[in-house]
C-alpha cells in the first residue's frame, strides 16, 4: 500500500493492541449514557431484556475468547461491557419488579 506521499506503508507495521484499545474505547463507551439515563430517569421500559440478555451472553463468550488469545484489548473491553450490559440489565429488573421510584411530594 502507498501513501498520498509515494511511500510505502505496511499495514501490519500498526499495533493491532493500539487498533483494538481504540475500538474497544469507543463500542465500551457507547454503553455508559445508557447506563446514566436508566439511572437518572429510574425506568428502562424501553430497554428490551432479551437483547439485553442475549448481548451479555454473547459479550461473556467475547471476554472467553480474549482470555483463550490472550488479547488485552479484547479481555478489557469485553469485562467492562458485560458489568455495563449487567448494570443496565439489573437497574432494568429492578425498576420492573419495584416501580420506578417517585419523589415523595411536599405536603
Amino acid at each position: 500500500m502507498r501513501t498520498t506521499d509515494g511511500a510505502s506503508m505496511d499495514l501490519s507495521s500498526a499495533s493491532p493492541t493500539l487498533v483494538g484499545s481504540v475500538a474497544a474505547i469507543c463500542t465500551t463507551g457507547a454503553f455508559v449514557p445508557q447506563v446514566v439515563r436508566v439511572w437518572r430517569l429510574k425506568h428502562a421500559e424501553e430497554i428490551s431484556l432479551t437483547t439485553f440478555l442475549v448481548f451479555a451472553v454473547g459479550t461473556f463468550v467475547w471476554l472467553l475468547y480474549g482470555v483463550e488469545i490472550l488479547s488485552i484489548p479484547v479481555i478489557a473491553a469485553n469485562a467492562v461491557t458485560l458489568g455495563l450490559a449487567l448494570t443496565i440489565l439489573g437497574l432494568k429488573l429492578s425498576y420492573e419488579r419495584t416501580g420506578p421510584r417517585t419523589a415523595s411530594k411536599a405536603a
